[in-house]
């Protein structure tokens, strides 16, 4: 803004010295002429020339300012504008992120309450005594639920055991049930 604005001011100061410089070669003609009358209407007709281009300085000046005043205020709404533009990026790209970002724990709960499960039946087929039973595990933000049915109290304790003692298991709940149920050999 500061360059533009002195650039008019040199050119109009150019302008000015060109002016002047051009009334004085008229002065300077108008004086060598042997005749009185002619000297004095060049003289006239130089200070018309000089009172027409102080006009036109004055008149330059104003729509000068004028131009820089409406050049101003186009700039600070542009600015503002743009800064509203900007805040309203911000907002939605800090919306990204937390959107983001709680998917992100999601997923992460998932993988972790996957790998808890596949844990606790790692340990079960480990166990010759639950090995063979029948028991389901599903874990959801590392409570593991265990169900199905067990041949004894002490499989439903050693199941418990077991799970508990996985890392990132916060708690076990248990609805195995015994079957009494003889088996039919």
């Amino acid at each position: 803004m500061n360059m533009m604005h002195d650039y008019k001011q040199n050119k109009l100061a150019v302008s000015v010295l060109l002016i002047g410089c051009l009334a004085t070669v008229l002065g300077a003609t108008g004086c060598q002429q042997q005749d009185e009358g002619t000297a004095e209407k060049a003289g006239k007709k130089i200070d018309r020339a000089a009172e027409e281009a102080s006009q036109k300085i004055e008149s330059a000046k104003e729509s000068l300012k004028q131009k820089t005043s409406e050049s101003e205020e186009y700039l600070n709404r542009s600015i503002d504008s743009s800064k509203e533009k900007l805040e309203s990026v911000a907002e939605d790209i800090e919306a990204a992120q937390e959107s983001v970002a709680d998917k992100a724990e999601t997923a992460g709960e998932y993988v972790d309450d996957a790998l808890i499960t596949a844990k606790v039946k790692a340990a079960f087929l480990d166990d010759p005594l639950l090995n063979a039973l029948n028991i389901e595990v599903t874990t959801v933000n590392g409570v593991v639920t265990l169900s199905g049915t067990v041949d004894s109290e002490a499989s439903i304790g050693k199941a418990v055991e077991l799970a508990s003692s996985q890392e990132n298991v916060k708690s076990v709940e248990t609805d195995l049930i015994v079957n009494l149920a003889p088996s039919s050999d």
